[in-house]
């Protein structure tokens, strides 16, 4: 078929006074060919129509659509038994010129933002070498809009109160907030509804309310609409960890922050200008900071184990004996963990991370928890059982240890059979049965009673049958 240059060059001649011989020559051609573009007189390429076979079952084919939930490898078959003999990418090729189960393609414009109007923020997961060893992370950053200066932490998981505490930290560091905060449709923000119909989570709505702005969603699939802070996660991974190390997490997000300023600083070939200069004019129409910003803590309520310890996150924390058994208040800030008895601060300690599985013990509380774990003094039975022979303090050392404790009920019966039979050979059953490693007190018994039928009731065998006849 020939395009839209040839044959508007065909008409062009043919005007001219060409005849087609010539003009077939000269653009290389068929005569027919040029022929049938004189006596069309069009020079659009005619649309090429072919023969639909599904073009009269259409509706049928929207109707199977929707009883088979837009499987098309169904349709193919329900139409098959129907007798309509169609292939699979006939079907598909058929419902995408008819969009049928297709949405239409819409373009993407561009979004404009006037100075502190909006600032967008969001998380990607990153896996990052930290320490040594590879690590999934969650980058969080906000980006306002029209300047685009923009604020990244690393997180080793995102929840509600990581995300409070990274806002007010972002805000507090740029210095005021902007009227709208785009998010997407998580449940880290959002308590119900999806999009303009979304209900931010009570903390959240405080949180918002102490700088001045409000949380907004996008539709659900409208990436788009968030792409001022979608972009820079491309950028961190490309550009910032790689011929990095980093030593923690504290040292990665030091570094980020350093990174995050340079980047603000540089000047930006599509802006015309870095972040930085945009910024100040944006600066003095954001939302100004409260004349004071209160320390971000999650609460949570514990109570004290038997231990002397409060658990948060797998970690265990000291406390004072005082308040064993009791039901305290803690508070999860960015760095400190801090127990509350009511109003009183008890004790703070430095916040280890979500899942160590560390013990922290502050050195007041080491003596206490190093007294709970002696062992407990002897009883007076125990007492007069080491005081008689070493063997037997020997054997209390393994009963404590086999039953724990003061292991009373053992000694209480390892004192009757002392008291019941000769010392001596009570202490050569207990040597004996503890070179065998034999703490069994019944066994221990049998033994001290074959020592006595064997020692103390021997009678006397005759061995003369006569010997009693001669008796009487």
């Amino acid at each position: 078929m020939l395009d839209l240059e040839t044959r508007t060059a065909i008409l062009r001649l043919h005007r001219e006074g060409h005849g087609s011989r010539g003009i077939a020559k000269a653009l290389g051609v068929s005569r027919n060919a040029v022929k049938d573009v004189i006596r069309s007189r069009q020079a659009e390429v005619p649309r090429l129509e072919r023969a639909d076979l599904l073009t009269p079952h259409i509706d049928r084919v929207r109707e199977l659509h929707h009883a088979c939930r837009g499987n098309l490898v169904r349709v193919t078959e329900e139409l098959r038994a129907e007798g309509i003999p169609v292939a699979y990418t006939t079907v598909t090729a058929f419902c995408r010129r008819h969009e049928i189960g297709v949405t239409p393609k819409r373009r993407a414009g561009e979004y404009h933002f006037e100075p502190a109007q909006e600032m967008q923020h969001d998380t990607s997961p990153h896996t990052v070498e930290v320490g040594g060893r590879r690590r999934l992370l969650q980058c969080a950053s906000l980006v306002f809009c029209y300047s685009r200066r923009r604020y990244a932490q690393l997180y080793p998981r995102y929840d509600r109160f990581a995300c409070r505490l990274f806002l007010s930290e972002a805000i507090c560091a740029v210095g005021g907030a902007a009227g709208d905060c785009m998010i997407d449709n998580s449940s880290v923000v959002i308590a119900s509804g999806r999009g303009p119909d979304a209900v931010p989570a009570p903390e959240m709505k405080a949180l918002a309310d102490r700088f001045g702005f409000e949380f907004v969603a996008h539709e659900v699939g409208d990436a788009d609409r968030s792409g001022r802070v979608e972009r820079p996660f491309h950028h961190i991974e490309n550009n910032f960890y790689p011929g990095r190390t980093f030593e923690d997490l504290a040292d990665l997000n030091a570094q980020l922050r350093d990174w995050c300023d340079r980047y603000n600083t540089t000047w930006n070939r599509w802006l015309q200008a870095s972040p930085m200069e945009l910024f100040a004019v944006e600066r003095p129409l954001l939302r100004p900071l409260p004349l004071h910003v209160p320390e971000v803590y999650d609460l949570h309520h514990r109570r004290i184990d038997v231990s002397g310890y409060v658990t948060l996150h797998t970690n265990r924390y000291s406390v004072d004996d005082e308040l064993l058994g009791r039901q305290v208040r803690v508070h999860e800030t960015r760095d400190h963990v801090r127990v509350f008895d009511g109003h009183r601060l008890v004790v703070q300690h430095d916040k280890r991370e979500h899942g160590a599985r560390q013990r922290v013990t502050l050195p007041e509380h080491r003596y206490l928890a190093k007294r709970r774990l002696q062992p407990p003094p002897p009883s007076d039975e125990e007492r007069r059982l080491r005081a008689a022979a070493p063997e037997l303090g020997a054997l209390m050392d393994v009963l404590r240890k086999r039953h724990g404790g003061q292991a009373k009920k053992a000694v209480r019966r390892l004192m009757r059979i002392w008291e019941d039979y000769d010392d001596e050979l009570v202490i050569r059953a207990v040597a004996r049965a503890l070179d065998f490693g034999l703490i069994d007190l019944g066994r221990i018994e049998t033994m001290v009673l074959e020592s006595v039928r064997g020692d103390f009731f021997h009678l006397p065998t005759n061995t003369d049958p006569d010997s009693e006849d001669d008796d009487e």
